[in-house]
């Protein structure tokens, strides 16, 4: 919430620009050099920084989730403490997945595309990573709404997420909301997804 932010360091835009290259050329499209260029620095020089591409596609994949899980966790203790109540709370973690959404879309389609691709220690703990993460919005949903089944709550949070990350599906040819808009709306849509839910269950 700074209104200041530190410069990437050289790693992050590495990072940064292996992501936008991953998701736009699949993993095996994408080459060492093309990456050093798109930073500023020899292909080589990469490994510097990163034993190879496989070693940067694990950072990118087990490092979102757990900047969602710590994000998460960091929102709820907040709201603990300032006394919130679960709606806000709830709020809360729908805004910092939506910030999400919206300015990590190629993390989305590289999860999506290219997660087998991890050694099995790397996807397990990226999996590890998003049940703790899942398991935090159930637990929040059911104190939102305590009618609603444990098994339920998990259902719609999965659903939500699903919604959330469609961002990088979304069509250019219509015009689109600007961000601002576009938090605005997928922030009723997935509010609306839990009352839904919760009114169904309630029925």
């Amino acid at each position: 919430m700074s209104a200041t932010s530190a410069a990437p360091t050289r790693r992050e835009q590495i990072l940064k620009e292996a992501a936008r290259l991953f998701a736009e050329r699949g993993f095996h499209g994408v080459g060492v050099d093309e990456i050093g260029a798109a930073v500023g620095i020899s292909g080589p020089g990469l490994y510097r920084h990163f034993a190879g591409k496989d070693a940067m596609l694990a950072e990118l994949l087990v490092g979102i989730s757990g900047r969602l899980l710590t994000g998460g966790k960091l929102r709820a203790a907040e709201a603990r403490e300032s006394g919130d109540a679960a709606e806000v709370l709830l709020d809360s973690l729908i805004e910092g997945h939506i910030d999400f959404a919206l300015d990590d879309r190629p993390l989305i389609t590289l999860h999506d595309r290219e997660l087998d691709r991890l050694r099995d220690s790397d996807r397990k703990l990226v999996r590890q990573l998003q049940r703790q993460y899942v398991e935090l919005w159930v637990e929040v949903v059911r104190d939102v709404y305590p009618k609603m089944l444990e098994s339920e709550a998990r259902a719609t949070v999965h659903a939500v997420f699903g919604l959330l990350n469609s961002t990088p599906h979304l069509s250019r040819p219509g015009p689109l909301p600007g961000r601002s808009g576009m938090a605005k709306l997928l922030h009723r849509l997935a509010k609306g997804a839990f009352a839904a839910a919760a009114s169904n269950g309630a029925g």
